[in-house]
């Protein structure tokens, strides 16, 4: 037997989805170990190989391909700690991380102050040397003064160092000399080269995405060496790759060097799951939620295609690398209840995570969270939870509310069960509308495909707040990015800037059509050494386009033809129709000037997918999965209704169950409220419907 693995660390819960032959599959969750992320990992491996009657080294044997998103980077990043970094950059430009782009990011708030740069400024050291932005050399660079700054880091003890000249995506020249001059000198530091990393205007960005590179490197190294070295203890010899944030995979090896690709690893694989799940109805548009113990990750998927930013940020940080465009929030089942100054109810951000976790998981927990409310308001099995694995304590998740919260605020405690999870779903559909509303689309004309282990107990709910009738709960919902995982393929980024004004129709751009030729060579050229054919290679062009005078721009793919045959007009009518669904407007009918900035590339290596298991309809009566009835909430009657609950694994394709219910399956739980049905279709996704 040969396996396939995909495993999703999370702050509270670390997911497997284990495929083998055939495509069978077999879902396990741990508890996750944030001291290190690894043990986690292998407690659960040695969980999967005791499910198959295997000793672990036999099962690793068996495992052919591991792919692996990891939150130990976005981790380092929001905790603030990352590696100690040092900053070579040009004589006179010290001090532009501080600066950042001198706006506010809230602008009428004159309290509010940027995160503290993550190489302060006696870390940061100027060096003498000039390009100027046509890729000129203004000043040689001055070897002597990279290695006095070097003498000054080496004293300092800089784990890694971050290179950023001004103009380097002009001309890499001086930065390519001074990562040898340190590479000799310093030869254990983590080194991170702006014009390797991210070769584009714009010099705040490309220091910061540079910095958080070397600033996470370590880290990641460290990590990955740690895993690796657990793994072939196992002996493990088959396929580690690594989850990016751009929805693709790449090699251990290949992420090291360039660590930040993975700061938004594990929840970039959703889309990818939301495509493998709607295979059954044909859908390829909708929004993915993932709802899990620490957060609540929103994306949207469009044609087929995730939207994808180049704007991203972590922890208010400028990331410039091309990015799934996930809004991430502090919700989730571990998410904490507190009283504000004004004496207002809110969930979050904070999170009791994995230890000591909800006041209900009886580790040391007096914090009323998410699933403490869950459990006293009845959607949630004290007895079930975790398939039965883990016990809950009613009587502490009522204790915790009841002090924290009702008592408080003059309710009592099944009140104040109620108000936090309607707090926690306006938080959540706030989210979701910044990924839709916020960028042109209106959210009810897409399925909501909902997913983590909490999901589904709120997913009804966060439908209703924002109109969407159709809603999705995935087979693999609990190990949903996991599940993604096994569906994504090798992704590499190209980036090439080239500010100039978009030609006419007709008109020959020899610089263009030469940068064209650069990267989709580079391209094809590391596929190739990654063992992709031809035949399975796939490129994908973009240009960042913008008006004339206009600071921000705008991605727009293009086919490789329009940009070959010189179809300008065709690109720039593109342009116009993105900019007015982003912006609401276009300034095509007065003929402004628009300017091209960057040229992208996106290559794909594409793998081979699992079959997907279609089951055999069944009768629509669900009652051989009733289990029994339990009194739970019903908020469309502010009260305790006796409530069927029905065994999730044991329904399938064709069952109905009408609302209100509860389906409980080993790792979640779906909640169906009043004037809802539930409907399973052939792949076993659960199709929830507003009648």
């Amino acid at each position: 037997m040969t396996f396939k693995l995909g495993i999703d660390v999370g702050g509270t819960f670390t997911d497997f989805l284990l495929m083998g032959r055939g495509g069978r599959t077999f879902a396990h969750k741990e508890l996750s170990s944030p001291a290190d992320p690894s043990l986690a990992v292998m407690n659960g491996l040695r969980a999967l190989a005791d499910s198959q009657s295997l000793d672990l080294e036999r099962f690793m044997r068996e495992i052919r391909i591991i792919v692996h998103g990891t939150t130990v980077t976005t981790n380092a990043v929001l905790t603030g700690h990352t590696a100690r970094t040092g900053l070579l950059t040009t004589r006179g430009f010290r001090d532009a991380l501080q600066m950042r782009r001198g706006v506010r990011e809230i602008m009428y708030d004159n309290r509010y102050h940027p995160p503290p740069p993550i190489v302060p400024r006696h870390l940061r050291l100027a060096v003498t040397e000039r390009i100027d932005a046509e890729g000129r050399v203004v000043t040689a660079l001055d070897a002597h003064s990279v290695r006095e700054a070097l003498q000054a880091l080496a004293a300092a003890q800089v784990d890694a160092i971050a290179i950023c000249f001004l103009h380097a995506h002009a001309n890499a020249e001086h930065e390519a000399q001074a990562a040898r001059v340190v590479r000799e000198a310093m030869p254990e530091s983590y080194v991170s080269v702006s014009s390797e990393i991210v070769p584009q205007v714009r010099f705040y960005e490309r220091t910061s995405t540079t910095v958080l590179n070397a600033g996470v490197g370590p880290i990641l190294a460290g990590y990955l060496r740690n895993l690796t070295g657990r793994l072939a203890q196992a002996e493990y010899r088959g396929v580690l790759l690594i989850m990016q944030s751009n929805g693709g995979v790449a090699t251990a090896a290949a992420v090291s060097e360039r660590a930040a690709t993975t700061l938004l690893s594990g929840p970039a694989a959703a889309p990818a799951a939301g495509l493998a799940c709607m295979a059954a109805a044909g859908g390829r548009s909708f929004i993915t939620v993932d709802m899990g113990g620490t957060s609540f990750d929103a994306a949207l998927v469009r044609d087929g295609e995730p939207e994808v930013t180049t704007a991203a940020t972590v922890n208010r940080y400028a990331l410039a690398l091309p990015s799934m465009e996930i809004n991430t929030i502090g919700a989730g089942g571990g998410s904490i209840a507190w009283i504000d100054a004004g004496g207002l109810l809110r969930m979050g951000p904070q999170s009791a995570g994995a230890a000591p976790g909800p006041a209900c998981y009886g580790l040391g927990g007096s914090e009323p969270t998410c699933t403490d409310a869950d459990l006293l308001l009845g959607f949630l099995s004290a007895s079930y939870f975790a398939g039965g694995r883990m016990k809950l304590d009613s009587d502490a998740a009522q204790r915790a509310i009841r002090e924290r919260i009702a008592a408080p605020l003059g309710m009592d405690p099944v009140e104040a069960a109620f108000g936090m999870y309607q707090v926690i779903n306006v938080n959540m559909a706030s989210a979701i509308r910044e990924i839709s509303v916020q960028k042109g689309y209106d959210p009810r004309e897409f399925p909501l495909l909902c997913a983590g282990g909490a999901g589904p107990i709120h997913g009804a709910a966060i439908a209703a707040e924002l109109g969407i009738r159709s809603n999705v709960v995935p087979r693999d919902a609990s190990i949903f990015c996991a599940s993604g995982m096994l569906c994504t393929d090798l992704k590499r980024d190209y980036v090439r800037s080239l500010a100039q004004p978009l030609p006419q129709d007709g008109e020959t751009d020899a610089r263009m059509l030469a940068l064209v030729d650069e990267i989709e060579h580079q391209a094809r050229a590391t596929l190739a050494s990654e063992g992709i054919a031809r035949s399975r290679q796939r490129l994908r062009f973009g240009v960042d386009l913008r008006y004339l005078g206009q600071y921000h721009e705008v991605s727009v793919p293009v086919p490789e033809r329009l940009l070959r045959n010189a179809r300008w007009g065709a690109i720039r009518e593109r342009f116009h129709a993105r900019h007015d669904r982003m912006y609401g407007y276009s300034l095509q009918e007065e003929g402004t000037p628009v300017e091209v900035l960057n040229l992208r590339l996106t290559a794909t290596g594409v793998t081979v997918k699992p079959p997907p298991q279609r089951q055999p309809r069944r009768r629509a009566s669900p009652a051989a999965a009733l289990k029994a009835t339990r009194p739970a909430f019903a908020p469309a009657r502010g009260a305790f209704a006796q409530v069927p609950v029905y065994d999730g694994d044991r329904l399938a394709h064709g069952n109905r169950v009408d609302g209100p219910a509860i389906i409980e399956s080993v790792h979640t739980t779906i909640v169906v409220p009043d004037g809802h049905a539930a409907l399973y279709d052939a792949l076993g996704n659960c199709l929830l419907e507003a009648e």
